[in-house]
């Protein structure tokens, strides 16, 4: 059977961050709970950043590293995103007119919740296994992020609260093709489970409302149902020996430590201290980028996928289990495997050199962000961002050119190359 996977995968995290501990204190938030998130850092969008100039700068490297004929075979571009600009108009549109791709190219949007990054990549997988058009390449792009909205004076409620600190921006770019160095696709190798929930969902453009219990029990559901569809297809599988590491969606680390736990009871009827060891060797590999990014959404499993393979162990080939899940909703189990050589192309994409380079942000000028963030949102028809923005932060220099947002006119978004 065709080979097919990730060819080249890249992550990025924006340029500015804030310390989420930090944050947890000006807010007052209850230790005990705030601890539970296990989270560290949260990527914070700047008024110059957006859907788009995340997705670019994801992807822009893996595709000025390809020679010109392998850029002209990328035949499909698939963006996935809950943060959409337009009802209409993909921002595919832009992200392909900004990484100079060929027009000979079928570019969309995909919107499920938190599953659409992996709808995304299994729409390529089949695409390539379908070999309608042989050699031919997809880029896959899942681009997300959280602009909280907040008036002076107004309480947060307790759910806004604690999504604060756990919610973040990035993007995910993954080149899928025949030659699957990064991560190897195991073909036919899914289990999907799905129904309707109303655990969480976007009224409006800029509001999320939800049910964080009802949330937190769809998704133990969903991990537990989907894996064993995955056994039932797959035959002999065990969730404890099959896969050297896991991934999960990773809302915040302490509800994948819960999920985990819960499947360790179930499966394999482990104790505490086993539960415990197994959680520290499989699954907190893929938490390093999460912990500093944040959730976002379709992205967070292919984050996780991405930190698993950066910071795991293949000295000998290694499968990964990744569970994806999307509130409303939509889940599954997939899995492939990663050699040496894939780690060590995913690893000089430098991706923890880029976080580390971030702009730390203090609380006034967070506060300052959330403030002018009311000029930046969806449907807005005309500004110059340096107009809107109260906050102007002196970010160091980057490594690479970035794409940033400088003006919305007549609802058309201009971006320019920075550096």
């Amino acid at each position: 059977m065709l080979s097919v996977g990730i060819e080249a995968m890249n992550v990025f995290g924006g340029r500015a961050c804030l310390d989420v501990a930090e944050l947890a204190a000006h807010r007052q938030l209850d230790t005990a709970r705030f601890n539970n998130l296990l989270m560290k850092e949260k990527t914070v969008a700047l008024l110059d950043e957006d859907p788009v100039t995340y997705a670019v700068n994801a992807a822009h490297p893996l595709v000025e590293a390809l020679s010109a004929e392998e850029k002209a075979r990328i035949e499909l571009l698939i963006t996935c995103s809950e943060s959409g600009i337009d009802f209409g108009k993909s921002l595919s549109t832009y992200v392909h007119h900004h990484l100079g791709l060929n027009r000979n190219c079928r570019l969309f949007e995909l919107k499920q919740a938190c599953y659409s990054g992996t709808a995304g990549l299994q729409m390529a997988v089949n695409f390539i296994l379908a070999q309608v058009s042989p050699g031919a390449k997809a880029l896959v792009i899942s681009t997300d992020l959280a602009r909280h909205m907040t008036t002076g004076g107004s309480a947060l409620t307790e759910d806004w609260s604690f999504a604060e600190p756990s919610t973040g921006a990035g993007a995910v770019a993954m080149l899928v093709s025949d030659q699957p160095r990064v991560f190897d696709i195991d073909v036919g190798a899914n289990g999907y489970y799905g129904y309707e929930v109303m655990d969480t969902c976007r009224p409006t453009a800029d509001t999320e409302a939800g049910d964080s219990d009802l949330s937190l029990l769809s998704y133990l559901d969903c991990c537990e149902n989907a894996f064993l569809e995955y056994q039932k297809r797959v035959g002999d599988v065990d969730y404890v020996g099959s896969f050297r590491y896991l991934a999960f969606h990773t809302p915040f680390g302490g509800m994948i430590k819960g999920a985990h736990r819960t499947m360790m009871r179930k499966q394999v009827r482990a104790a505490p201290a086993d539960i415990e060891a197994d959680f520290q060797r499989r699954v907190t590999p893929g938490l390093s980028y999460c912990q500093r990014v944040g959730n976002i959404m379709g992205g967070t499993v292919l984050l996780s996928l991405a930190s698993t393979i950066a910071n795991g162990r293949f000295e000998s080939p290694g499968r990964i289990g990744c569970f994806s899940y999307g509130s409303g909703c939509c889940s599954e189990f997939y899995s492939g495997v990663v050699r040496h050589l894939g780690q060590e192309q995913l690893r000089a994409q430098e991706i923890e050199r880029q976080l580390d380079n971030r702009y730390r942000l203090s609380m006034s000028e967070y506060e300052g962000l959330l403030q002018s963030n009311t000029q930046v949102r969806f449907g807005t028809r005309n500004v110059r961002i340096d107009d809107a923005c109260s906050v102007h932060p002196q970010l160091p220099r980057a490594d690479r050119p970035q794409l940033v947002l400088r003006e919305i006119k007549e609802f058309h978004r201009e971006y320019e190359w920075v550096q």
